[in-house]
């Protein structure tokens, strides 16, 4: 018998989005031809009477201080398609079904989680604890599954096998997932229940409402049929290894990982693949089992090079009586094309593409080096700084990965700034004979530098989008050098006052 279970996410869009604030009345808006209309609220504005439909318009007027948003369909759709993926733990046939609902075919599934209303309440837990809200029907139609997923009142709501009929006849017909058209239609008739319709003749039904009725009404009640295409099973990206007697020794492992390696950068070359993230699980004859994990900077399929990652990571490992099955998996992949090798040597006057495969190469020496670094370091040790779009110095520039994606070109990087930034200013006493002057002398860390050279200022304004505090910051920047050569940037914040002593901090060590 089929059983379908119908995953429904009423406010997918909007707890996707993990930037906007709940506590404050937000919407998402889209564009409908020349209208502006609301495509999502969060409760809190939907307390305030802004649901979705509303023209945006309408909804600023309404409430001035709304927090709007452009909607992301494309998103909202990649990201609920990763979510259809992730349920295949609860069943092999998942599929996305519209923007907001995700399909389950849960027969002899069901018993593996102790009931379908186990089933049910352990996915809605799941999706509670990374924030998102879902509410389960099930039944043993598309549409009755659906109808129960939205109208069912409960987090899960079940339609007992056979029972469909009678279970949708008290349901409002927005259960049927019709337009809103004829759902108007149909109120100008008095037809409010689903039930209202068993007793009219389906002739007449389909004259006046062109067929959509009637197939919404016999798929929902199983008399039609309705196909549920599952997803496409992810391709195979893992290699296995069973041995016929457990092993022990620190070689026959290594000789097994090498193996496993080669078998999986195969594969991958067959997609035009790199690894991103290798994991290797060992299992013991005893039971017990333990895994490796190993990252690269970039996509690679060079066995030789993977297997350096892992070398020394293996003495980590406790064969214990003896391993009896491996298995390395590839969770994380990227498009890796084929390249070019460079010559042994090359010329002093290479040809613009000999010098393009020499970049190549130094290129792939750099992953390889920092993917070593990164992982007996950690992934987060290794990186590099670039630019950001602040004025503030603090915030010019960003701690990313070695290959992060190229920046955009809009920011002017060119900006002058101390090799050493300190990680925040820190106070220093200074004396400067006129306020807006650089000191000539200024006690840090107990000690008293007399400056000899000045430089500045600089002055260096809050960014006011921040906030009305942010707005208010000011900074005069000076590079002062002392007696002994020794050169800091310093600055006095906001503007002088007679009545309030300046304020003066160290930021920088100039080279």
């Amino acid at each position: 018998m089929r059983r379908v279970m119908c995953l429904y996410l009423p406010r997918w869009a909007m707890e996707r989005r993990n930037s906007i604030q709940a506590d404050k009345p937000a919407v998402l808006a889209v564009s409908v031809g020349s209208r502006r209309l609301v495509s999502a609220s969060n409760p809190a504005a939907e307390a305030q009477g802004i649901l979705p439909g509303l023209p945006l318009a309408d909804a600023r007027a309404q409430l001035p201080g709304l927090n709007i948003a452009p909607a992301d369909l494309g998103g909202d759709a990649a990201s609920l398609l990763r979510l259809a993926q992730w349920c295949g733990r609860y069943s092999p046939w998942t599929a996305p079904h519209g923007p907001d609902s995700i399909l389950l075919d849960i027969a002899g599934c069901a018993h593996l989680a102790g009931g379908e209303d186990k089933l049910g309440a352990e996915l809605v837990a799941r999706l509670a604890r990374r924030g998102f809200t879902g509410r389960i029907g099930i039944a043993d139609t598309i549409g009755g599954a659906w109808a129960m997923a939205r109208e069912g009142g409960r987090p899960v709501a079940a339609i007992a096998p056979g029972e469909v009929r009678a279970t949708l006849a008290a349901l409002p017909m927005r259960a049927l997932r019709l337009d809103e058209d004829v759902l108007a239609a149909l109120r100008r008739l008095g037809l409010n229940r689903i039930g209202d319709l068993y007793v009219l003749p389906r002739a007449a039904l389909a004259a006046r409402f062109d067929g959509v009725l009637i197939e919404r009404l016999n798929e929902a009640l199983g008399e039609g049929s309705e196909a549920l295409s599952p997803l496409p099973p992810a391709p195979s990206r893992w290699t296995r290894c069973r041995f016929a007697e457990p092993i022990a020794t620190a070689e026959s492992i290594a000789a097994a990982v090498r193996l496993l390696l080669a078998a999986l950068c195969r594969l991958l070359a067959d997609e035009a693949l790199g690894v991103r993230l290798l994991v290797l699980t060992l299992h013991r004859v005893d039971g017990e089992s333990a895994s490796i994990a190993v990252g690269t900077a970039r996509p690679s399929r060079d066995a030789g090079h993977l297997w350096r990652l892992f070398e020394d990571r293996l003495r980590e490992i406790d064969p214990g009586l003896g391993i009896e099955d491996m298995v390395l998996i590839a969770k994380m992949v990227g498009k890796l094309t084929p390249a070019q090798l460079a010559l042994p040597a090359l010329p002093p006057c290479a040809s613009s593409s000999l010098a393009e495969d020499r970049a190549t190469a130094a290129s792939d020496e750099l992953a390889t080096l920092v993917d070593r670094l990164a992982n007996r370091l950690g992934p987060r040790a290794v990186g590099r700084f670039q630019p950001h779009e602040s004025h503030m110095p603090e915030r010019a520039q960003r701690f990313l990965p070695v290959f992060p994606p190229p920046p955009p070109r809009s920011w002017d990087a060119a900006i002058t700034r101390p090799v050493r930034l300190l990680p925040r200013p820190e106070p220093i006493e200074a004396t400067a004979p006129v306020p807006d002057d650089p000191p000539i002398l200024f006690r840090w860390r107990r000690r008293v530098h007399h400056v000899k050279r000045a430089d500045g200022p600089e002055r260096i304004l809050g960014e006011w989008w921040r906030g009305a505090r942010e707005a208010q910051l000011l900074r005069d920047y000076y590079r002062v050098e002392d007696e002994l050569g020794r050169r800091f940037w310093v600055f006095r914040s906001g503007l002088y006052r007679p009545e309030t002593r300046p304020r003066w901090f160290l930021h920088g060590l100039c080279p």
